[in-house]
């Protein structure tokens, strides 16, 4: 039996790559997006649903179960991006990027359980970044987020055991995607005390997306986990770097990551 598979945010970037890569595997794919008339060519139904707003949750997971019978798979991908002097952010902005990184995936997960729970079976991966293992500057709310939801899915997995439903943490590094278009920046205003120091942050930020590698791998490491047995709780999936970036922070005294990461950034 092909296993039914929901991705949110699976219009575009890794989440487009995750869908496309299982759909040729023989899954049965569903992906989600505000605006799914304008992927109307994509390889798998895009369905509507904006993980920012429970009700179109409820509604996209319930036409998935009640059209397929079950729900194997949930990949909480949609997420955004948000840059800027932590002082000079909005609070509006803030509150909005907690609610798509998140709030989203709690009320994604929230809502598949009792399904997963009535079958005996399921997997949740949760999408998060190698920026939320540690603070980055400019991006602080990010990491915030996104490190947020990687505590979030160690509570959870244990919570989930007696089910049978297993849940873990995917952390991309730097890859090739429209994230930068879509994210929140905080202007680089010139009467900012953070402007010199903002500004090339930003551009070094965007040279890494724009440099990044292949969204392929990030498919082929969702799909080697949905193989797999019993996941871990967390993979980090990315160059050799930012992998061993995280590896550096346990080890190090936290004043010399920090300098490290000051002088990788030039600040």
């Amino acid at each position: 039996m092909s296993k039914v598979v929901l991705i949110t945010g699976g219009s575009s970037g890794i989440g487009k790559s995750i869908g496309e890569f299982l759909n040729e595997k023989g899954y049965i794919v569903y992906g989600t997006s505000r605006n799914p008339e304008n992927y109307k060519a994509n390889k798998f139904p895009i369905l509507a649903l904006d993980v920012a707003k429970e009700a179109t949750i409820l509604e996209t997971t319930n036409a998935i179960i009640n059209k397929e019978g079950r729900l194997d798979v949930v990949i909480n991908n949609a997420g955004a991006g948000i840059t800027g002097p932590i002082e000079e952010i909005p609070n509006e902005e803030i509150k909005n990027n907690f609610d798509t990184n998140f709030f989203g995936p709690i009320n994604v997960i929230k809502a598949v359980l009792p399904q997963m729970r009535k079958q005996q079976s399921g997997l949740i991966i949760n999408i998060t970044s190698i920026a939320g293992y540690m603070g980055l500057p400019y991006r602080g709310v990010y990491s915030a987020s996104k490190g947020a939801l990687e505590l979030l899915t160690e509570a959870f997995r244990m919570e989930l055991k007696g089910f049978n439903i297993k849940m873990t943490n995917v952390a991309p590094g730097d890859f090739a995607t429209n994230i930068a278009a879509g994210r929140y920046h905080a202007p680089c205003l010139k009467n900012s005390p953070y402007h010199k120091s903002y500004s090339k942050t930003l551009d070094l930020m965007n040279a890494h997306v724009d440099n990044g590698s292949n969204p392929n791998i990030m498919a082929q490491a969702v799909y080697k986990i949905i193989n797999t047995n019993n996941p871990k709780a967390h993979y980090k999936v990315g160059e050799f770097l930012q992998k061993f970036s995280v590896v550096l922070k346990r080890i190090l005294p936290d004043k010399l990551y920090e300098k490290m990461l000051m002088n990788h950034y030039k600040l």
